[in-house]
Order: C-alpha cells, then sequence, then structure tokens
C-alpha cells in the first residue's frame, strides 16, 4: 500500500466514523425529538453508549490524522516516500484496528489492545520522522 492510499483511507475511515454518530442524531433533530444544538460541549451526553465510543474513536482518529498526513506529505515532497511506503499501510490498519476495539467495548483487556495499538501507531510514526530527516 502507498502512503497516499493510506492516508485516503485513514480520511475515509475517519469520515465514517463521524457518521456513525451523526446519522444516528439526525432523524432526532428532523423529528424534533431533539434540539440541534442537544449534543453542545459540556452538556450531559445521552447517546447510546457505542455512539458515544464512536464519537471518542472519531476524536482519536481527528488527533493524529494530521500527524500521519505530514508524515506522508514530507516523504512525498523530499522524494522519500518509499520509507513512508513501507509502513503506512501497517499505521492504517493499527489505527483502524483500534477503533474497532474502541467501539467493542471499554474492558480492561480491550483497552490494553486499544492502547497498544495506539503505541505501535506512534512507534511507526515516530520511525517515519526520524527516517524522513
Amino acid at each position: 500500500m502507498t502512503g497516499m492510499t493510506a492516508l485516503l483511507i485513514y480520511i475515509v475511515w475517519t469520515l465514517i466514523l463521524a457518521l456513525s454518530y451523526a446519522t444516528y442524531r439526525l432523524p432526532l433533530v428532523l423529528t424534533g425529538k431533539k434540539s440541534a444544538n442537544h449534543w453542545e460541549r459540556g452538556k450531559p451526553v445521552d447517546d447510546p453508549a457505542i455512539l458515544v465510543r464512536a464519537k471518542a474513536a472519531h476524536l482519536n482518529c481527528l488527533e493524529n490524522l494530521p500527524l500521519f498526513a505530514a508524515l506522508v506529505l514530507i516523504g512525498a515532497a523530499t522524494d522519500q516516500i518509499v520509507a513512508v511506503n513501507d509502513v503506512a499501510g501497517i499505521i492504517v490498519a493499527a489505527r483502524i484496528g483500534q477503533s474497532l476495539v474502541h467501539l467493542i467495548g471499554t474492558s480492561f483487556p480491550l483497552v490494553f489492545i486499544r492502547a497498544s495499538l495506539f503505541l505501535t501507531q506512534v512507534a511507526l510514526m515516530l520511525y517515519l520522522a526520524f527516517a524522513l530527516i
């Protein structure tokens, strides 16, 4: 998988996670069951637990997408995309895996797996950063 393809998959995955909870909320607003500002930050959350986790997984993606995108684009701009291509697919697979585990639940074993997948991404992005220097 190329770095650019991995970046595109990462973006699509992030959008899918956003839609997973937005599509639940839209009918509630359109039918008048909830106000459009019902989900403002700082208010109590009354979404089903899986949707709360979906939003958290989406925000996790948003936190790390700029870093991954920057590494891919730096690799492309400096003619070092081969280094990116070598690990980009693993980073995206770990990201999707982390999100899926997040959606499943929050038990200790699942949190441990999720943290391990996150640390895999961080380690590989650090590897890339040093490889691109």
